[in-house]
């Protein structure tokens, strides 16, 4: 019995361990999210005058929360002088991060023309510390 309680034993762990180990492989093989900065400027369809009541601006909105809710914006907001704004968000490469830009309602209806960048950050706390 108490060899069957140790095989046991023994099977579990190295269960555990190579699960421990496909696990760090495979979170090795997926790529790190990069940042990215897009900066939304007045497009064609820009409605003049202050578009915030707009109902593209208003699906704009919607969508940018939506980013924030699946935890993939980190910052945005408008410009104060109303001309357009910026956001920053994680995606898994610059394709993705330009799907995530091409489908933002403002952008589809022309309210918005808007530049991806690829962004790297400086941790300028971690730097000051040096």
């Amino acid at each position: 019995m108490r060899n069957l309680v140790r095989s046991a034993s023994l099977g579990m762990c190295l269960c555990a361990a190579a699960s421990s180990v496909g696990s760090a492989a495979l979170q090795a093989e997926a790529p790190p999210a990069r940042t990215y900065l897009v900066v939304y400027k007045q497009g064609p369809a820009w409605p003049g005058g202050d578009p915030m009541n707009h109902p593209a601006l208003k699906e704009h909105g919607r969508y940018i929360l939506g980013l924030h809710v699946k935890g993939s914006l980190k910052l945005a907001g408008p410009f104060l002088d109303v001309t357009g704004g910026a956001a920053a968000f994680q995606a898994a490469d610059d394709e993705a991060a330009k799907a995530v830009v091409a489908a933002d309602p403002a952008v589809t209806s022309g309210i918005f023309v808007a530049e991806v960048h690829s962004w790297r950050l400086v941790d300028w706390a971690a730097l000051a510390k040096r």
